[in-house]
């Protein structure tokens, strides 16, 4: 919005020439998702805790340890949402569709984290709202989004899948694009999902993503840039940038107050939505397989639970102690902060590797 406002006065007002650059708009946003989240936390917390009261249920099988968080409220994903979305319009160029695409997928799986919190606090269990009515209302959003985004993206590359570490490789997926975009969004959202499971141990992975994928946003869409590295050139995606720089100013903002002991957590209304702008992001600027690499720590508490749930179904055995596998770690003494340190760690060795790509062709 400020873009779009002020950037036409730059040449009467020179200092206007500032919102050219998407560094300056994506540190603003930073700033900006950061403030908003420091100033309107307080108050959110203490309006949540007295609409909630018992705050988010604990499962009766989960570690002992996290009874002692009861009472703690949850649906934190509307800070962070309101953060982000507040420091994306104000400093991005609202012309630019992808900016709104991904603002969809991120806003419609908020929406659907709402219900599932929301259901889960009313009716006191840790259920939520039905898995097939979840998917599906997540594959409606895909879709609008994905379609949106074919549409926009330039023939050259919209319905294909970059690979990482070749330069120039491509594969056409033709309309087959569409569930594969779809698995990314869902796949990325359900996957922070499941990891959000101890405090501070997501949302620090989505910064860190985050930060990789406004560097890779910005790569992408500057031409001499990517042509040296040899990545897919995609026009306008350094935009997405902005937004990246709002999640990692939300993220951080919101991990304030959600570090040991948490005083607010996330809940489905954060972690899907987080997940879902991400796979979006990830799929404009045509970096699906690193996004994998980027957020393998997500994938490896995906891999987890499928393979928990495969191994009893299958065999009537369990693989881990418990899945996701933070949860594993901690039936087998860990510490919490132990845990979330160390896998914070494997994070950023992660996020480096998914990096390396870029230049490894």
């Amino acid at each position: 919005m400020l873009y779009n406002f002020l950037w036409p006065l730059a040449e009467d007002f020179q200092i206007f020439n500032l919102f050219r650059y998407l560094t300056f708009r994506t540190g603003g946003a930073i700033m900006t998702a950061l403030i908003i989240c420091f100033v309107i936390a307080p108050p959110m917390i203490r309006w949540l805790k007295k609409k909630q009261k018992e705050g988010q249920p604990i499962r009766d099988d989960g570690p002992e340890t996290h009874f002692k968080k009861a009472g703690t409220p949850t649906m934190g994903g509307l800070l962070i949402l309101t953060s982000v979305s507040v420091s994306t319009l104000l400093w991005a160029d609202l012309t630019n569709k992808y900016i709104w695409y991904a603002m969809l997928v991120m806003g419609g799986y908020g929406l659907i984290g709402f219900a599932d919190d929301y259901l889960k606090l009313t009716k006191r269990n840790t259920k939520g709202l039905p898995g097939k009515v979840k998917l599906f209302l997540q594959l409606i959003i895909g879709v609008v989004a994905t379609l949106g985004i074919m549409e926009t993206l330039p023939d050259s590359v919209n319905a294909h899948v970059a690979i990482p570490f070749f330069k120039d490789f491509f594969v056409h997926l033709s309309w087959f694009f569409i569930p594969w975009a779809l698995l990314v969004m869902i796949g990325s959202s359900n996957a922070v999902n499941l990891t959000d499971g101890l405090d501070g141990l997501a949302i620090v992975p989505v910064a860190i993503a985050a930060t990789c994928f406004g560097l890779i946003s910005y790569l992408v869409g500057n031409e001499v840039f990517s042509g040296y590295l040899q990545i897919p050139y995609v026009p306008g995606t350094g935009e997405l940038a902005i937004l990246c720089g709002a999640l990692i100013g939300g993220a951080m903002g919101f991990l304030w107050f959600n570090a040991p002991p948490a005083m607010i957590f996330m809940g489905d209304t954060g972690s899907l939505a987080m997940g879902g702008v991400l796979g979006t992001i990830a799929i404009i600027t045509k970096h699906e397989l690193v996004l994998a690499i980027i957020g393998g720590l997500f994938v490896l508490e995906t891999v987890s639970v499928i393979v928990q749930v495969a191994s009893f179904k299958l065999t009537g055995k369990r693989v881990f102690a418990m899945a996701p596998l933070h949860h594993h770690f901690e039936k087998k003494g860990w510490s919490e902060p132990t845990i979330v340190i160390r896998f914070w760690i494997i994070a950023v060795i992660l996020a480096l590797i998914g990096l390396s790509t870029l230049k490894l062709r």
